[in-house]
């Protein structure tokens, strides 16, 4: 599926290119004793947040109340500036040296090239850090920790990637919209099946063929989770797919195509949203994107066998500090107050998104109770796995998508074999500094 309305212009292709180049001409980040020196100043700071419309009027407001009560240390924010994407953006302010203070915005697939760069600043720096993300996020953290240990980004908001159907669609080909048969994988193939059977439509599913870096994270990457109850990508320098629970996955979705009950052309618009497809894989800010639009019902994603609590896709975007930042003291300073339990509850209430926040569902109770949509994903959120915060992150998914492009969309080499040759050389990627 072509996602109509997202949260944040996402990372491309063009993007990866900038970043190396970027690479050779940044020679590395602050010494330490500018680095300390920075951490304690107070003053004047820059941010810029997401060009979401939601995400502009919470970004406006969390700003002027900051600005209000300390008047000695403004804050000047502004969206990202415009660009092909807002990493490729970044990316370009790191090397010019004039990257904004804080970005309530930065993709974690991007942060190791950042980190890299020397653009980012190690929060750890601070010496109540550690203990403040651990407080408010809980064990998922510790998914955004560099290789060195450290947190170069602060754990913001997410949005779990669950299974949303068309109940319209399932009720003219016969199925019971109140209660779809989805939680097993092969339930999820023979629904797609009898969907398509029926004629009540022509694709059960419709994620994107195309072959940017990301988009195995809205097809493969969730029903790897689920399969594998939380499992990254790679873990400890090594690529962890080239399993049974991946090879399962990836034989699901090559049926899905050989079947023709997803499609191998891409979109150009919302096949969901539209009615062209009676399934697609979103996070919450489907619901209002899909408000007026789609009867839908939404299920955790299909494991391979029944279960209560499955693991999905994050699809977070986090707040990061820029090395270029000057008054470093007061931006760890907004950063928190910017992620406090009260902005997180604006947050919640303007977008929809989900606070990475421990107690989610308790702390904004009368928020669920006012908003019952939104409380699946509440609950899911404590479930959900991240990129792998690895060296070449972005290549190591392309090296992925490419294999499951020549493998799964259209067959022309065998499952085994391309999940085998893109985990060897992503072991090779990862392996690289």
């Amino acid at each position: 599926m072509k996602r109509a309305i997202t949260p944040a212009r996402i990372l491309t292709a063009a993007a990866v290119t900038l970043l190396g180049a970027s690479l050779a001409a940044c020679g590395g980040g602050s010494s330490s004793s500018a680095q300390t020196s920075a951490a304690a100043a107070k003053g004047p700071i820059k941010i810029w947040y997401s060009n979401n419309a939601a995400e502009v009027k919470w970004g406006k407001e969390m700003v002027s109340a900051w600005n209000a009560a300390h008047p000695d240390q403004q804050v000047e924010g502004q969206e990202i500036p415009a660009g092909k994407s807002s990493e490729e953006v970044i990316g370009a302010a790191i090397s010019a040296g004039n990257a904004p203070c804080l970005v309530f915005n930065t993709a974690p697939a991007a942060v190791p090239q950042f980190q890299k760069q020397g653009g980012l600043v190690p929060l750890d720096s601070f010496p109540d850090a550690a203990q403040y993300i651990k407080d408010r996020t809980g064990a998922l953290a510790d998914q955004y920790k560099s290789s060195d240990g450290k947190f170069y980004q602060m754990p913001w908001k997410s949005n779990p990637v669950v299974l949303f159907y068309n109940k319209d669609l399932f009720k003219k080909a016969g199925l019971d919209p109140d209660h779809p048969q989805l939680g097993t994988q092969q339930q999820f193939l023979d629904t797609a099946r009898t969907l398509v059977k029926s004629g009540a439509v022509k694709t059960a599913v419709w994620p994107s063929p195309s072959s940017d870096f990301y988009q195995p994270w809205f097809d493969f990457y969730p029903f790897y989770a689920a399969a594998t109850g939380g499992q990254q990508l790679v873990k400890d320098g090594k690529a962890t797919f080239d399993n049974d629970q991946g090879k399962q996955v990836a034989t699901l979705f090559r049926t899905l195509y050989q079947e023709n009950l997803a499609s191998k052309e891409t979109y150009q618009g919302d096949s969901f949203g539209e009615g062209k497809s009676a399934m697609a894989l979103a996070g919450p800010w489907a619901i209002d994107a899909y408000k007026g639009k789609v009867n839908w019902g939404a299920v955790p994603i299909p494991a391979p066998q029944q279960q209560d609590k499955v693991s999905t896709f994050s699809d977070a975007k986090n707040v990061a500090m820029y090395s270029a930042c000057k008054n470093q003291g007061t931006a760890w300073d907004v950063m928190k107050f910017a992620t406090s339990q009260d902005e997180d509850g604006k947050l919640l209430q303007g977008t929809g998104q989900m606070p990475m926040r421990q107690g989610l569902t308790s702390t904004y109770s009368d928020y669920f109770a006012k908003n019952p949509a939104y409380q699946q994903f509440a609950d899911q959120a404590s479930r959900t796995v991240e990129v792998p915060n690895v060296s070449n992150s972005v290549q190591v998914w392309q090296t992925f998508r490419d294999a499951w492009s020549k493998s799964v969309i259209f067959g022309s080499q065998g499952v085994d074999d391309a999940l085998k040759g893109a985990a060897d050389k992503i072991n090779q990627l990862v392996g690289q500094k």
